[in-house]
């Protein structure tokens, strides 16, 4: 069975930042380090196109940690955003989520107040909605909203979670534009 036929069309699509949309760099601060995956501007058009809302949803650490600023999390954000050139108002909302794993979770994944924030303020059901990202705290997210959870793994070579993941029902797709085209169906564009 196919996600088409278990889903139906996504009419909001929460995602990760760090290995998701862009290259995974350790502790990310500096707007020029920001390298986009591959088919995730095409990916991220195909959705806006079909009407999905978009959500960025991104764990920042280095913030509660003092390596860097919220404002250095915005820029990052900021030159994201141009490099994908698909508009300002691509994201319908973002939650930058900066505390530390010893600190309470407000926001931080996988807290689902976010997730289920953007349901409620959105009217968005559930049943439509996904969580896409990299690593277990993103589908947990996802799962502790009642929402649907993908992964996207780049290289199954280094998939060190394969065995949450699996664990957790969560099927992987080497790109964001994989899950794009596995729930939209097939395009020629892969830019």
């Amino acid at each position: 069975m196919s996600i088409r036929e278990v889903s139906g069309r996504p009419t909001a699509v929460f995602l990760d930042r760090d290995g998701t949309l862009i290259k995974n760099q350790h502790y990310l601060f500096d707007p020029s380090g920001v390298v986009i995956l591959p088919g995730v501007r095409a990916a991220l058009g195909r959705l806006r196109d079909a009407g999905v809302l978009l959500f960025l949803f991104t764990n920042q650490s280095g913030v509660g940690r003092g390596y860097f600023t919220l404002a250095d999390v915005e820029r990052v954000n900021r030159r994201m955003i141009e490099l994908l050139a698909l508009g300002d108002d691509l994201f319908t909302a973002t939650c930058i989520a900066p505390e530390r794993p010893d600190e309470p979770a407000v926001y931080r994944k996988p807290s689902p107040r976010f997730i289920t924030e953007m349901l409620a303020e959105h009217g968005i059901d559930r049943d439509r909605a996904w969580m896409l990202g990299d690593a277990p705290s993103d589908w947990e997210a996802g799962i502790n909203a009642g929402i649907r959870s993908a992964a996207i793994v780049a290289d199954p070579a280094v998939d060190t979670d394969r065995q949450r993941r699996e664990t957790l029902g969560v099927r992987a797709y080497p790109g964001l534009l994989d899950w794009v085209e596995a729930v939209l169906g097939r395009r020629a564009d892969r830019g």
